[in-house]
């Protein structure tokens, strides 16, 4: 006859004490979850693992040194079985039962009188999966159900905190797999969404009907009056009453204008708030599996705007003081202007054969990598037709990720 299902019932555990006999895999697992529910936790056992021991030497659990005597029972409210000696489990499950205390066992479910359910937390709300002791395919209903939470799609959203403001969220270099749990939950929030080009496009298709999306894109052109009715649009949605994320590709913090945002929201009184994104410097190199540093090759980067061509008056950057760095040096929105700050380089010291790699439309389908050198970087821009947006990774990290096409510069 099949075993009927377990009635589910969350145990207030906080100052009361939790029998756990066993130190191993299982206790490591177990008792961080315990501490968390506030038990008394003791541990029962000759040996434990590093971690539980790190447990017990901070205050946070009381270990016994020793093998299981029924007497550990007294006062439990709660039993875990967790040996790897069935005799003991079987032991700590009988003494158990005969003093109506719930207990779990780890080597035979069917003689335990609870079951331990895949738990996971978000935002106060607790999910406990019971799969009928399968224990994969509960963890994996858990995580489906806890990814819905956090990316909003399971709330209602008129059961979220509706709260006005602004929420910058930078997107990552483009794959929508690569934004962050919270920005994506941020987008199934908003009421409106104010969007970047370079924002990962495919998840505006899974916004809600009545979600109002300004592209940005589409606004008037020139970088200061695009900025400026950024921020009246942001700043006038949220004073409506609107929750808008202002959507961003990489993060809003570097080369996005993100501050200035910031400080629009700050004048005018509008609660703001910041969700960072993975960063197209580091992030795109590493997806093209170049490293922004390796040991001995190079121990620091730095991240240069290129959209003002050396000797602009407008350019904040003294190429000169660049070319003298010993680490990697990464280019961002610099297409356009690449030969003549290769050429700059070149001038202040930098050596001809430079590795050059040159990441175009990073995470994307599109994605792909031209390898170059300072002294062929224009040449070979032109020959392979490069577009923004793109990367530009210039120094000896590239020769570690591609020395077939470099085998001059290691060793």
């Amino acid at each position: 006859m099949e075993q009927p299902p377990p009635y589910p019932s969350g145990l207030i555990l906080a100052g009361r004490r939790v029998l756990v006999v066993g130190g191993g895999h299982v206790a490591q697992r177990r008792v961080p979850q315990l501490i968390a529910a506030g038990a008394d936790v003791v541990v029962v056992s000759p040996q434990v693992r590093p971690a539980v021991e790190g447990l017990a030497t901070g205050g946070e659990i009381t270990w016994h040194r020793r093998g299981f005597e029924d007497a550990d029972l007294d006062g439990a409210w709660y039993v875990i079985a967790a040996t790897d000696d069935t005799s003991v489990n079987e032991a700590v499950s009988v003494g158990a039962e005969r003093r109506r205390v719930f207990c779990v066992r780890s080597d035979d479910a069917t003689r335990a009188s609870a079951w331990t359910p895949a738990v996971g937390r978000h935002a106060g709300v607790t999910v406990a999966v019971l799969g009928n002791r399968e224990p994969r395919r509960s963890a994996a209903v858990r995580d489906e159900v806890l990814e819905g939470l956090r990316e909003g799609t399971i709330v209602a959203r008129h059961q979220r905190d509706r709260s006005p403001g602004v929420v910058l969220v930078g997107g990552g270099p483009g794959d929508p797999e690569l934004i962050s749990v919270a920005g994506r939950k941020a987008l199934m929030e908003a009421d409106v969404v104010v969007a970047d080009r370079l924002a990962p496009r495919e998840l505006l298709g899974e916004l809600p009907a009545d979600v109002e999306l300004v592209d940005v894109a589409k606004l008037p052109r020139g970088r200061a009056a695009l900025q400026e009715e950024i921020n009246r649009i942001i700043v006038d949605r949220a004073r409506a009453g609107k929750l808008v994320v202002r959507f961003k590709g990489g993060d809003s913090f570097v080369f996005g204008r993100g501050y200035e945002e910031v400080e629009a929201c700050r004048a005018a009184g509008v609660p703001v708030t910041v969700v960072p994104g993975l960063t197209s410097p580091i992030s795109v190199p590493a997806l093209a599996g170049i490293p922004v540093t390796h040991r001995g090759v190079a121990h620091d980067f730095t991240v240069v705007s290129g959209h003002l061509p050396p000797g602009h008056p407008d350019s904040l950057t003294d190429w000169d003081a660049v070319a003298r760095l010993h680490g990697t040096l990464l280019l961002m929105m610099a297409v356009e202007n690449a030969p003549a700050i290769a050429d700059a380089l070149l001038a202040g010291g930098r050596k001809p054969d430079t590795p050059v790699a040159v990441v175009c439309d990073g995470s994307m389908p599109g994605e792909r990598t031209v390898l170059s050198t300072l002294a062929g970087l224009a040449a070979d821009l032109e020959s392979e037709a490069v577009q923004p947006p793109a990367v530009i990774v210039v120094g000896d990290v590239v020769a570690v990720a591609r020395p077939e096409h470099y085998p001059d510069r290691r060793g």
